[in-house]
């Protein structure tokens, strides 16, 4: 990486995250924060920012000082802001992000039933928010098998008891409201499916955020193909997982794209990575135009957003 290219001089500039940041509050504030009060919302995601550094920092993701992964992740939720306005969805994506820093501590060690145990919980709180991330436990499993490397006996039982543990307290407390039938009805929706390809409601805005996450993904994912070698193994396993993650969250939001307010957030949560890897450790003219070409075209979707926004309110 000798040559200072546009995109080297960002990636590696201490400036880069405040700018990001202080962007990313004017989108809220030009989306609808304080005319609509969006503030737990709000919270919700400025939580989930420092969750991603934490994970970015503490598993050392990007082997330069670089702030990509957060300013990524910054970025392309502002290019999806039709997802600010949910609450549910705003729970579910901290919790996910918190369950990810903390399942990613218990790397390689089959003994960690007290981190795997609160990496489940927050996954549990997050399925208590929006019950369809539990079609991902299975895979969860599979993951702590391969990439995580911590599967056993006594971890599999801390993150059954860690998914239990919310719905114990929830159940104890409906029962003692009377309002059992509150819970069932909770897992209901896990049984309804629609046609696939069906889900008349998905706007152009919804359509150009997705081209645009599979676009990053695709980048991320052949860069991690042709470059992982120069990353540590257990960073490359992380990688894996946010891969087979993006992926999967990919399938199910085009076979079932009634469910994209969750979706798009799984997929978000795991594209910032792979993108922030790519533009950080990559220094050619190519690269360097890739950069400034997803830069505008984020820039251009976010305002097609705003734009639509103030037009429909």
């Amino acid at each position: 990486m000798g040559r200072k290219l546009l995109q080297n001089r960002i990636a590696g500039s201490r400036l880069a995250l405040p700018f990001v940041a202080v962007y990313t509050v004017m989108v809220w504030l030009l989306n609808g924060l304080v005319d609509e009060n969006w503030w737990l919302q709000f919270v919700c995601f400025a939580v989930s920012s420092y969750l991603m550094l934490l994970i970015n920092n503490l598993n050392v993701l990007i082997r330069v000082y670089s702030r990509m992964v957060s300013c990524a992740y910054l970025v392309l939720f502002c290019a999806a802001c039709f997802l600010m306005p949910s609450i549910r969805g705003a729970i579910m994506q901290v919790c996910v992000v918190a369950a990810w820093l903390i399942l990613f501590l218990s790397y390689q060690d089959k003994q960690s039933s007290g981190i795997t145990y609160y990496a489940f919980l927050c996954f549990g709180l997050a399925s208590m928010a929006y019950v369809h991330v539990l079609y991902f436990v299975p895979f969860l499993w599979l993951m702590m098998g391969t990439n995580i490397q911590s599967l056993s006996w006594r971890t599999w039982i801390a993150s059954l008891i860690g998914l239990l543990t919310p719905y114990w307290f929830w159940s104890s407390w409906l029962i003692y409201k009377n309002d059992i039938a509150q819970l069932t009805g909770h897992f209901v929706p896990l049984t309804t499916f629609q046609a696939p390809f069906q889900h008349a409601g998905v706007s152009l805005g919804e359509i150009a955020v997705l081209a645009l996450l599979a676009i990053c993904t695709i980048i991320g994912i052949v860069h991690q193909i042709r470059k992982s070698y120069g990353d540590k193994i257990r960073i490359r396993l992380i990688f894996g997982f946010f891969i087979w993650i993006d992926l999967l969250a990919m399938l199910f939001l085009i076979l079932q794209p009634q469910h994209s307010d969750m979706l798009f957030r799984l997929i978000l949560i795991s594209t910032a990575p792979l993108i922030g890897h790519f533009l950080a450790l990559t220094s050619t003219r190519i690269t360097n135009v890739a950069f400034c070409v997803l830069t505008l075209i984020t820039l251009f979707i976010t305002a097609y957003q705003l734009w639509i926004t103030s037009y429909l309110f």
